[in-house]
Order: C-alpha cells, then sequence, then structure tokens
C-alpha cells in the first residue's frame, strides 16, 4: 500500500542513511501490512530513496526481508536481555520475569503478534532465509529459558521449559487474536503452578 506520508527516519536535521530508512521502511511496512503484501516499490517510497539505492543495500526482497527480521531480533533481544539483568533475585522469580518482560514488548511493540509467527507464516517456503532466522529467535528464547528453569532445581527442566515455552507462545498467538483476555496474564499464573516452589 503506498503512502505520502513523510519517510521513515525522516526528521530535522541529517537524514539516516539510506539502508537505516530502508529497513526502518520495511520494518513499518512488513510488521503492519505483512511481508507477501507489500512490494518493494511501497517500501522505496516510504523510505524516500530511488530504487537503485535498495538494489545497492539488498539484492532481492528476500534479502530485505531476512535484515527485516534479524534487525527486530536484535532490538527484541536488547530490551529482552536489558529488562533481565533487573529482574528477580530468585530463579524462580526469573522465569516468571520472562512472561513479564514479554507481555511489556507484546503490549509496546507486538498489536499484530510475534513478526517472528508472523512472517514464518507468511513465508510458506521453509527453505526461505527468513524462516531460520524466525526459528533461531525461537530457539534461542527456548534455551535461554531451558537455563533458567534448570536454575530452579526443577526435576525434569527440559520437559517443564517445553511447558513453558508453549504457555509463553500460545500467550503471544492468543493475544494478538484478541482470543482470550489477559492471555499472558493467564500464561504466567500457570506457569507459577508448574514452577516449584
Amino acid at each position: 500500500m503506498a503512502t505520502t506520508s513523510t519517510p521513515a527516519g525522516a526528521r530535522g536535521g541529517a537524514r539516516p542513511p539510506a539502508r537505516e530508512r530502508l529497513l526502518d521502511a520495511a520494518g513499518e511496512l512488513f510488521y503492519r501490512d505483512g511481508i507477501r503484501a507489500v512490494g518493494i516499490d511501497a517500501v522505496i517510497e516510504r523510505a524516500g530513496v530511488a530504487k537503485m539505492s535498495l538494489y545497492k543495500h539488498f539484492r532481492s526482497k528476500d534479502d530485505l526481508v531476512v535484515a527485516y527480521l534479524q534487525r527486530r531480533e536484535q532490538r527484541w533481544r536488547e530490551h529482552f536481555q536489558s529488562r533481565m539483568r533487573a529482574a528477580g533475585t530468585t530463579p524462580r522469580e526469573r522465569v516468571l520475569a520472562v512472561f513479564d518482560v514479554l507481555a511489556n514488548w507484546t503490549e509496546s511493540e507486538n498489536p499484530r503478534g510475534c513478526a517472528f509467527i508472523n512472517a514464518y507464516v507468511e513465508l510458506a517456503d521453509a527453505g526461505h532465509p527468513g524462516n531460520a532466522v524466525a526459528r533461531a529467535d525461537k530457539e534461542w528464547l527456548r534455551a535461554y529459558l531451558t537455563e533458567l528453569v534448570a536454575e530452579t532445581r526443577a526435576p525434569d527442566p527440559e520437559t517443564l521449559s517445553a511447558q513453558l515455552f508453549l504457555l509463553l507462545e500460545g500467550a503471544l498467538v492468543t493475544t494478538a487474536m484478541g482470543t482470550v483476555d489477559g492471555a499472558m496474564s493467564s500464561a504466567r499464573a500457570a506457569a507459577e503452578r508448574l514452577l516449584p516452589d
């Protein structure tokens, strides 16, 4: 969808480099409207760059999609890790803090649901490089959660972390779809019951 609003990243003073403006535009449009629905021309127009600039930085739309997902993953991971550094004093509290941090991110950054789940659904080709980025993000969070759960001295941390991960992912989807009110709070409450005291 074409837009006539100010190009992404355009502010007073010097404009960001073309690559950053393209990533800003792609991040906004791909997340809001969907990767498949947004054409290269819409990204170029939103970024306020020439088509040649896009192909100077990205060989194809697929490359732009990968860069968009990598950038979003970096932002999410930085947000997550900074919040987790200040989270809880006991292993149990730190596990529950994962739900709180994800709830905060979802409220501020994920009105249309998880960008990685959305991308995985849209990119039907299992071999699409964007799917590798989406899967890597989920695998990283699952591994992080498993380490936290192991610190609680749960008898079977692998199984418990898988259950907690399913609660997190389910809450993300139901929050986006609006099918369960307070989905992340409900998921957190279920996690409290599963975790050892």
